[in-house]
């Protein structure tokens, strides 16, 4: 009977450990992806920061004689919320063809993958970026 109440305080103890680590937001921790990262590309700059309770990255700065239909100040990444460790899902924003996408975004030291997705993840573009700042 007394190894059944430890067995049982002890599961109680794991329970709380696991519920207050969810409800203090590092459940599923990703680093922190917060600043301004310049494309591959060299031809545009995100800055990503906190927006609700999810990442959102807007265009701040586009290279000198790139045309692209993009607009500084539009937000590209929105509603991106951590999967995992270094990882977060939400929408892309395309401004060549209009249309928003199922992005993802993995960070791995000071490089950031992005990917937007359409048809269930068939067709999928990405991007590498590096911090700016």
């Amino acid at each position: 009977m007394r190894q059944l109440l430890i067995g049982r305080r002890a599961f109680g103890a794991a329970v709380l450990a696991v519920l207050g680590a969810a409800m203090s937001g590092t459940a599923v921790r990703a680093d922190d992806v917060s600043g301004t990262w310049l494309r591959e590309t060299g031809a545009s700059k995100v800055k990503f920061a906190p927006c609700g309770g999810a990442v959102c990255g807007t265009l701040v700065w586009l290279k000198p004689g790139v045309e692209t239909p993009a607009k500084l100040g539009q937000k590209i990444f929105f509603d991106m919320k951590p999967t995992g460790p270094d990882a977060w899902a939400g929408s892309a924003f395309n401004p060549e063809d209009g249309k928003t996408y199922t992005g993802k975004m993995n960070l791995s030291g000071g490089t950031l993958t992005t990917q937007g997705c359409a048809m269930g993840g068939l067709i999928c573009k990405s991007a590498t970026w590096t911090r700016a700042n």
